[in-house]
């Protein structure tokens, strides 16, 4: 008896696991975590109750609609990130400025803490850019691979040597088999 069983359950979770990854390194899914997290206190501190024994405190405020409309555009602006990633820029600065009124009409946006997942998530927005796909790679084998370049410095290496001041005083050699340069 082992002690991982096999099972179609395993294939299941692991092939989800990869479908999600790859949805998530296409679109700048960070930034739109952050920032649906930035709307939560901004929407929830202005219309919160904090009760100590028999006192209670009211956290409300006359901006309470204010707090709130910022805190669903927060939200709608952290799903389009997700799902429309090409209009990852606008959202991204729209996000920093929604955090930055926020300081004024709710509650010192959330207490800083829905300002501060708010202008993380709007910067990361901004900054996000669609990566390429990796490019497959062949495996090593051995075998007859491309010919080695020319031997055009007469010393058994492909061309002049670099100046030692141009690689930070350390002479590079360059290796004949792979072509790659070596420090010597």
């Amino acid at each position: 008896m082992s002690a991982k069983s096999p099972g179609p359950r395993d294939d299941v979770i692991s092939r989800w696991r990869l479908t999600f990854r790859a949805w998530r390194w296409q679109r700048p899914f960070w930034a739109g975590l952050l920032t649906i997290l930035a709307g939560l206190p901004i929407m929830y501190f202005p219309y919160a109750n904090l009760t100590m024994g028999q006192l209670t405190i009211r956290m409300s405020t006359t901006a309470g609609s204010g707090s709130l409309i910022i805190g669903v555009l927060l939200i709608v602006l952290g799903l389009s990130m997700w799902f429309q990633p090409m209009v990852r820029v606008f959202a991204g600065v729209a996000t920093i400025m929604l955090g930055l009124v926020s300081l004024v009409v709710s509650n010192f946006g959330g207490f800083f803490a829905g300002f501060l997942l708010a202008l993380f998530g709007g910067g990361m927005g901004v900054a996000w850019a669609p990566g390429e796909a990796p490019a497959a790679q062949p495996a090593e084998h051995p075998g007859p691979g491309p010919e080695p370049p020319a031997d055009e410095g007469g010393d058994g290496t492909a061309g002049p040597a670099p100046e030692p001041a141009a690689t930070g005083g350390v002479a590079l050699e360059q290796d004949a088999t792979k072509g790659r340069h070596r420090a010597g």
